[in-house]
């Protein structure tokens, strides 16, 4: 097989027991294929051993085989499926990542959408960050919006979806390193995060009450063919996802979240998926930004 080289050459620190054969592997990435519509080529081998060894360690067993047999053919994946589907799916992110996105949010999106609304009516718009992983892209889009009501007569609410437990988990959370937060605005910092009182011995920050209440979040896995959220949200990030789908599976995700935007609503997709949009019934506006007819 193409990647039967890393077997027959192992990196000197990692015994030969410690590695995942070609079956086991071939098994994992289907079901991870199967479960979360994710490839797992062979490339990605070193990278889904590093990140089961900490889960088999965590469960107690001695190296890959004694997990892979635990999972397969002693009937562990009843209990194990969620906590694997964790280890190999989560994703880096970052706070303002792809800001122009947020821009545009500001200054055409929330103005175009407020003006499809009939005078006189309370609006409450609707945002959902369909792939939030840690909360950091829902934790922006929550920043953005309170700036915007603050100014504005209107009120909003954001949903984050997630299929990894423990990024949702940490989330909730909303405590993170210092250093990531690097890239949000200093008056935004001020107004929106927690600090500890002594910079040297507190290295994590956290997201204020106020902005926490503004956010849910669920587990929801994409490849479902329905989803649980409401059928009239005003705008949708999957942003940086997609890529990891083949392309009828990055259609009919599309699809579906088509299905839950209002008419007029925005979808947001990453500027390397910008493309992916074009075969539905959407009107692109700016790269990764469709509308909804």
């Amino acid at each position: 097989m193409a990647h039967a080289s890393l077997l027959d050459d192992p990196a000197p620190e990692a015994s030969a027991p410690d590695r995942l054969t070609n079956r086991d592997f071939a098994r994992i990435a289907a079901l991870v294929s199967g479960e979360a519509g994710i490839k797992l080529p062979p490339a990605k081998q070193l990278m889904v051993e590093g990140r089961l060894r900490k889960r088999m360690r965590r469960l107690g067993f001695a190296n890959l085989t004694q997990y892979c047999r635990f999972l397969f053919d002693e009937d562990g994946l009843a209990s194990e499926r969620v906590h694997l589907i964790d280890a190999v799916t989560t994703n880096k992110t970052d706070f303002f990542r792809e800001p122009e996105h947020f821009v545009s949010l500001e200054r055409t999106m929330l103005p175009e959408l407020l003006g499809q609304r009939r005078p006189g009516t309370k609006s409450k718009l609707k945002l959902w960050s369909a792939a939030s992983s840690n909360g950091a892209e829902a934790y922006t889009i929550a920043m953005v919006m309170a700036d915007l009501a603050a100014k504005g007569d209107f009120q909003f609410a954001i949903l984050g979806t997630d299929i990894s437990t423990q990024m949702l988990a940490a989330a909730e959370r909303a405590v993170y390193p210092v250093e990531m937060i690097a890239p949000v605005p200093p008056e935004k910092q001020q107004r929106y995060v927690l600090r500890g009182r002594n910079p040297r011995t507190h290295r994590e920050v956290r997201i204020v009450p106020e902005l926490r209440s503004r956010v849910r979040f669920q587990r929801l896995n994409l490849i479902d063919e329905t989803y649980p959220v409401d059928r009239d949200v005003d705008v949708i990030f999957l942003r940086n996802v997609l890529i990891y789908f083949d392309r009828p599976t990055q259609e009919a995700v599309v699809r579906r979240l088509v299905g839950h935007l209002r008419p007029g609503g925005f979808l947001i997709l990453g500027h390397s998926e910008s493309m992916i949009g074009t075969n539905l019934r959407l009107s692109q506006r700016s790269p990764g930004i469709f509308q909804n007819a």
